[in-house]
């Protein structure tokens, strides 16, 4: 208790110290932590940089939800009783800084998560988008089209992940849980990006490792990343945006992509056993297809938005193999939400969400789960949303013995976002 007492006085310190010289300074090619952020995808590139002098920006995130769900199954395997409660607050701190002309840092540290009452930094990149710092005008006409990533980073496959709940980041997704295989990790590597016209083109390389270590150096290869796309607001109420992405690794000790996440989901203790924690069963209602050492995953995303209307889609598929498997096996996602914003600046939503998963188990089991949420948001500010969310998830074709088998969860969840 003592340790993570002098954490939280420790985050408090920065965030006092900081405080007053971090507010009103918007950063080059920067994605807004705030409303202003939602359907923002890659950090825009910015055609006039206004790089006076280092920069730091202190920001971070909160978020605290009321849960009320109820689960259920077959009774091959006794679920944990649960109840309408709050679940545990989360937090993020973020640091980004600006270094150069067009050169920028970013560092997110979870303050506080489901997994991991204690912080701990989820990782940070090293953003480039002008080579002045080598040499003015180095590479200049290049340069207004190439973005240069390198960090332990959040690597970008799919757009999905773009609307995703980051712990504490919450105010991009008009939901409160993410899709039920949520395609997410941390690796070190590095992403360059082409953008012209509304064309987009991102290949990237990682060391494929969600944990960094020297030691077993022959049980990983290299991961490859990709994406082509277009996005164009084609008249002032309409915009088209439209990605296909990539992930594949031929080898890995352990691949996280759809694991990776540290933080946890939102619907605690769902369709768990009696031995369960909140910590420890981290990922309850979500879905892992076990491809644990090898795996290719596409992902196609259209995002279409007409006034407030909007409309996302997600069109995965994933195959690959554990180790011990000689046959690959195929696990396909498909979801698709519409959201409509109203009001004075968009300022409330309505959404709804049908998301369903068929894969093929390690055990031979052809299973599917469907999801359908319905939500609802109000901003009180640009910085602080409230959430309303209707959730329902049913489990298919798993065996007699399967604490999944004839298994459903529902109910409802209030969530309040601080994002800043």
């Amino acid at each position: 208790m003592r340790k993570y007492v002098k954490h939280g006085l420790l985050a408090a310190a920065i965030f006092a110290g900081f405080w007053g010289y971090s507010q009103n300074r918007q950063l080059d090619n920067y994605r807004a932590p705030d409303k202003n952020g939602i359907n923002v995808f890659e950090a825009p590139k910015d055609s006039v940089l206004t790089f006076d002098g280092v920069k730091v920006r202190v920001g971070g995130s909160s978020t605290l939800q009321f849960q009320a769900l109820d689960h259920e199954n077959s009774g091959a395997v006794e679920l944990i009783p649960i109840g309408d409660n709050f679940n545990l607050a989360t937090a993020n701190l973020d640091l980004d800084v600006a270094l150069a002309k067009g050169v920028r840092m970013h560092l997110r540290t979870y303050l506080s998560s489901r997994h991991h009452p204690e912080p701990y930094v989820k990782g940070g990149y090293f953003q480039v988008d002008n080579l002045d710092f080598i040499s003015p005008g180095f590479l200049e006409d290049a340069m207004k089209y190439l973005t240069i990533k390198v960090g332990h980073m959040e690597n970008n496959y799919g757009d999905a992940h773009f609307r995703r709940t980051d712990n504490a980041q919450a105010i991009y997704n008009p939901f409160v849980g993410n899709l039920i295989m949520d395609a997410f990790t941390t690796e070190v590597g590095g992403e360059v990006y082409f953008r012209k016209n509304g064309f987009i083109g991102m290949f990237g390389l990682t060391n494929g490792k969600l944990n960094q270590a020297v030691n077993n150096p022959d049980q990983t290869g290299a991961s490859i990343l990709a994406k082509l796309g277009y996005d164009k607001q084609l008249s002032d109420d309409f915009r088209l945006r439209i990605t296909g992405s990539m992930y594949s690794t031929g080898k890995s000790g352990h691949v996280y992509l759809y694991s990776a996440d540290r933080t946890g989901s939102r619907y605690y203790l769902v369709m768990e056993n009696t031995e369960a924690s909140t910590s420890s069963n981290f990922r309850s209602g979500r879905y892992d297809p076990g491809m644990s050492n090898e795996i290719t995953s596409f992902m196609i995303n259209p995002f279409l938005k007409y006034k407030g209307l909007e409309f996302f889609g997600t069109i995965e598929t994933a195959s690959g193999k554990a180790n011990a498997e000689t046959d690959k096996r195929n696990a396909t996602q498909f979801a698709g939400e519409l959201v409509y914003r109203f009001g004075n600046s968009e300022n409330f939503y309505l959404a709804g969400r049908y998301n369903t998963v068929n894969a093929e188990t390690a055990a031979g089991e052809d299973v599917t789960i469907d999801r359908l949420q319905l939500g609802l948001g109000a901003f009180l500010t640009k910085n602080i949303l409230a959430k309303f969310e209707y959730v329902n998830q049913t489990y298919d074709g798993y065996s007699d013995t399967s604490i999944f088998n004839e298994g459903k969860f529902n109910g409802v969840l209030l969530e309040a976002v601080i994002s800043f």
